[in-house]
């Protein structure tokens, strides 16, 4: 669970670390269901302390301490332990940038079975788990994306809202494909009053967003488009339209082809804001970047982790001019801006 320093000349090490992946996994997540990093931030820091305050044995308490000690995720001083700077803003409870929740979605049964079947996978050229994997019509572990998610993607949807804000004030139309959770659209349309939201995605997947745009207070200027983002019929003249982590679920012909789609429905001057897992050309780093192709091998029919000259081809294809990319702060995933 630990990164050691190489011994000089051939070692086991990485084959030991990378077989022994699953731990770290159940690790973290048992932690999370026990609720130990809250429990020590509330000032329980031994395991006689944390098995009082979470339910569990003192032994099964020092075992799991002392493993997420050398993980990383803790700290220890005789028998205390304290938190470190990432796991007391992402994993307390009491913070606003929690992640617990997106165990629901990142464990799921769709994205675990799907590498506990990688090797049909990788001999099919994609998913083998079930004819169309996640992206079965209204596949209900979306509602689960939709709902568990929001941590995740706060900080890039403020981002992106921020962008809008600043180099398109004037946006009055937007629409949100495969909205999901509805956030991306939400933020701008917190941040720009006169901006209407349409919220694309299937019905059941839409209940989620619709309770966040209530609860943002944007109920009036929210508006849902529920179907399929290939067969409903798309309005004219949006100020801006969101594709996020959309296009990378499918391949180039079906992406160049929905985003010809896109260009007959943004106005003139109008922009696309692409969020997606874009490595670099060399499409190994940055590594969590890169690694997200494996995800899309053994989830999706076609999918694939594009980097940007290919994102940049597809646009070019659909009729759009120069896209730019950003990256986007404490995120692993990058922006494009394509202006039509």
């Amino acid at each position: 669970m630990t990164t050691m320093k190489s011994p000089e000349g051939p070692s086991p090490q990485l084959f030991f670390q990378t077989v022994n992946g699953h731990m770290r996994t159940a690790a973290l997540k048992s932690a999370i269901e026990l609720d130990v990093f809250s429990a020590i931030a509330e000032g329980y820091h031994t395991p006689k302390a944390l098995a009082q305050r979470c339910g569990g044995s003192e032994r099964g308490l020092r075992m799991l301490g002392d493993y997420l000690t050398v993980g990383g995720f803790l700290t220890k001083q005789g028998e205390e332990y304290g938190l470190t700077p990432d796991s007391e803003l992402f994993l307390t409870k009491t913070s606003p940038a929690y992640l617990g929740p997106t165990l629901d979605f990142m464990l799921s049964f769709p994205l675990v079975e799907g590498f506990k079947q990688l090797t049909g996978a990788v001999r099919k050229g994609g998913t083998v788990v079930g004819e169309k994997g996640t992206l079965a019509p209204e596949h209900p572990d979306w509602v689960t994306f939709a709902r568990s998610m929001v941590p995740l993607m706060k900080g890039p949807a403020e981002w992106i809202a921020s962008w809008v804000k600043e180099n398109a004030p004037d946006t009055h139309k937007v629409l949100d494909v495969a909205a999901g959770h509805g956030v991306f659209g939400i933020e701008i349309g917190r941040k720009l009053s006169a901006a209407d939201i349409t919220a694309q995605d299937w019905p059941n997947v839409l209940t989620v967003a619709r309770e966040n745009a209530q609860a943002a207070g944007i109920s009036k200027r929210f508006h849902e488009l529920p179907g399929s983002a290939f067969e409903v019929e798309f309005e004219k003249d949006y100020d801006v339209i969101l594709l996020t982590n959309f296009l990378h679920h499918f391949d180039v012909p079906t992406c160049e082809a929905f985003l010809k789609t896109v260009h007959g429905s943004l106005k003139p001057g109008g922009y696309v804001i692409t969020l997606e897992f874009i490595p670099n050309e060399d499409r190994i780093s940055p590594a969590l970047m890169a690694e997200f192709c494996l995800i899309m091998l053994a989830t999706t029919p076609d999918g694939d982790a594009y980097v940007f000259s290919e994102y940049d081809r597809m646009f070019r294809h659909a009729g759009f001019g120069e896209s730019i990319m950003q990256d986007v702060p404490a995120s692993n995933e990058r922006v494009i801006i394509t202006k039509k």
